[in-house]
Parts: structure tokens; sequence; C-alpha cells
């Protein structure tokens, strides 16, 4: 795929590459560099975030081969979930499964008190697994 752009699969079907984005994902030091920064605090400055990316591109290095570094257009570092960002998905979420109870007329009605989210959210974030 890296090379010439196609890949052959099981059947001996030939794929096109040549017009394709690949992701590769990993969380190759994330929540080693994480523990650093929070054991004193809850949350992540943008220093400890740029000193935390510094860090993980030293270990994509030391990790994997120049070959296959030297492939790559980009390497993107995301950062960790915020409490903010947790509580945004908490309401998609129960706003899809509202929708689902509607649809398939189920006689639910669901109502959370935004403090109740809260502590829920807050009881299940931890920033070293984003």
């Amino acid at each position: 795929i890296l090379d010439e752009g196609r890949l052959t699969d099981t059947t001996g079907k030939l794929i096109d590459f040549t017009n394709t984005i690949i992701l590769l994902t990993s969380n190759l030091g994330c929540p080693k560099n994480y523990n650093k920064y929070l054991q004193e605090k809850n949350y992540l400055s943008n220093l400890d975030l740029e000193d935390i990316k510094n860090n993980i591109k030293l270990n994509i290095n030391n990790f994997f081969k120049p070959e296959l570094l030297n492939r790559l257009t980009n390497i993107l570092i995301f950062n960790p979930l915020t409490l903010e960002n947790l509580l945004l998905i908490f309401n998609k979420f129960i706003k899809e499964l509202k929708i689902k109870l509607y649809m398939n007329k189920i006689n639910i009605i669901i109502y959370i008190n935004n403090n109740i989210k809260y502590i829920l959210t807050k009881l299940s974030y931890n920033p070293l697994y984003g």
C-alpha cells in the first residue's frame, strides 16, 4: 500500500490506494506521560500538553522505524478529552437514546438534571484515558 499505492486482496483483486487516506492510531506513551502531570492537579495546562506532545513524538520516533515514519505525511497528536467534552458526549448520547425510545414507541421519559449529569461525568472522568 505504501510503496506502489495498491493492494491485492486474498482473491487476487487489485485495489487502488493512490487517492486514499490511511489512518494509523496508537496510544503510544499517553497514560505514562499524562500521569506525570496529573499527580498534583486534575487538568493539563497548554504547557503540559506541549511537553506531552514532544514526549509522544520522541516515543514514536523510538518505537517505529524510520522506513515507516518517512512514508507518513503527518502525525496528529490529540489532546485528551476534557470534562466539558465528556458532558457534550453525555448529552449527545442521552439525546440519541431519547430518539430511539420515541422511534420504537417506548413510552419512557428521560430527564437528567444538569447537576446529576455533571456528577456522573465527573465520577467517570479519568484524564489518563482521555
